[in-house]
């Protein structure tokens, strides 16, 4: 595939992509890089894309993959986070600041109604996808996105 080709058929999907990214990754920054991860990926197989015959569809099922693996990055980053010690700070209260900090977070989510804490469990500790809570819960998959978006509200709040 030419350049010219490659910016007739897939730059004019730019918008479409990143809608798409923003609905999975509810950023604007996460999904403006998506979508730039995205461009990257059809570039360097430019070689094979004249094959496609859906260039919306093929690059939707690229950008899910990235998002996806963004999210599941993201989630053991946090994991890893919370399983690490708190390291030690220089001021003397440092560690204790820290630590009532930690417990602020544990009260909020305490807070939270049944289903928000055990969607928003699946989701950060368990490692789950909006679509394996929905099909685990029986929630439809917009329903467990506001649940969850709804649940770090009122934790951000309580902070």
């Amino acid at each position: 595939m030419t350049y010219e080709q490659f910016c007739d058929i897939y730059l004019p999907l730019t918008d479409g992509f990143y809608r798409v990214a923003y609905y999975i990754l509810e950023s604007e920054q996460d999904a403006r890089d998506a979508v730039q991860d995205l461009f990257i990926k059809l570039w360097n197989s430019r070689d094979t894309l004249d094959s496609v015959h859906n260039p919306m569809g093929y690059g939707i099922r690229l950008l899910k993959n990235l998002c996806i693996d963004r999210i599941r990055k993201e989630s053991r980053l946090a994991r890893a986070d919370l399983s690490e010690e708190i390291p030690a700070d220089d001021t003397a209260d440092g560690p204790q600041a820290a630590k009532e900090q930690a417990e602020r977070v544990m009260r909020a989510v305490r807070k939270l109604p049944e289903r928000q804490r055990a969607v928003l469990e699946m989701k950060l500790l368990r490692g789950m996808s909006n679509e394996q809570i929905s099909e685990e819960t029986g929630m439809s998959n917009l329903a467990v996105r506001v649940m969850i978006s709804r649940a770090r509200t009122k934790i951000k709040e309580a902070l």
